[in-house]
């Protein structure tokens, strides 16, 4: 381990699904860590608020960096971001991408911050490129709504990960950032599985009966943007749906294992821990 730990550790999206876990890893490790968020941290940061970059980046050496949520044109606001943090002297990045985004072509977002962060010779990166977060099972679009798992992913597989699978690679990045510069991890699960085997596990988790309903993609994403997901996004969450259902979602690599020394928690494992969420 470097002398990183000697400055802030900057964690942006800390109230979310990764940042919060990414946050209290290192917290745990003892690195000295920064929260930001619109609300609920450390410091208050909002990417369509340049005024809050200054005081999020001050005396930060490592940034989890977390893009702009439901939103497809934030590559030039996490360019002059980038650019601030190189200014100050920031050393690392941690970018949290997606899945399989290195096909994609260099104008969509995701894609352009990665080859930005590529560019830049004042400070290292790394890449975490996730397979669709198990969690969202649990705690957001494809939770159960009267125990029916509606999405439209006919009966293609995912490896999906857990989201603190996810966080413990981000961290081990972060606490070590001399070992995994220029690293690029995809995490996934340990199993492809298709929406009705993942209904079938979280069915064993609550001792009911879940199922999965494939639908109408244009009517599944109207009912998303109608819902509140803005308009702009749909085209993001076709493409992420139709990649699934078209047979070429994720597939089990060695990746967590590789940057954590840790095997990824499998979709029973994960659905046996949150049953919970779904017994409410």
């Amino acid at each position: 381990m470097n002398d990183i730990t000697n400055n802030y550790t900057l964690v942006l999206g800390a109230t979310g699904k990764t940042g919060s876990r990414v946050a209290k890893k290192l917290i745990n490790q003892g690195i000295v860590v920064r929260t930001a968020a619109r609300s609920r941290a450390d410091i208050r940061f909002d990417w369509n608020d340049r005024s809050t970059f200054a005081s999020a980046l001050d005396n930060v050496s490592a940034i989890y960096l977390v893009p702009p949520v439901l939103r497809v044109d934030f590559a030039n606001i996490v360019t002059k971001f980038l650019d601030e943090a190189e200014r100050v002297g920031v050393r690392h990045v941690t970018y949290l991408s997606a899945y399989g985004i290195e096909h994609a072509p260099a104008e969509v977002a995701l894609r352009a911050v990665e080859l930005d962060l590529a560019s830049r010779t004042a400070l290292s990166h790394s890449v975490v490129r996730p397979a669709w977060f198990m969690q969202n099972f649990s705690e957001t679009f494809v939770k159960p709504v009267n125990d029916e798992i509606v999405v439209p992913c006919g009966m293609g597989a995912e490896a999906f990960v857990s989201a603190d699978d996810i966080a413990s690679v981000a961290a081990a990045t972060l606490s070590d950032p001399v070992r995994h510069a220029g690293s690029v991890y995809s995490p996934t699960g340990p199993k492809a599985l298709t929406f009705e085997e993942a209904a079938a596990d979280i069915s064993n988790a609550v001792g009911r009966r879940i199922s999965y309903r494939d639908i109408d993609r244009n009517a599944w994403i109207n009912a998303m943007i109608q819902a509140g997901v803005p308009a702009e996004y749909g085209e993001v969450l076709r493409t992420l749906t139709e990649t699934i259902a078209s047979g070429r979602g994720s597939r089990p690599n060695n990746d967590v294992l590789t940057a954590t020394d840790k095997p990824p928690t499998s979709f029973t494992e994960f659905a046996t821990k949150s049953a919970a969420a779904w017994r409410q």
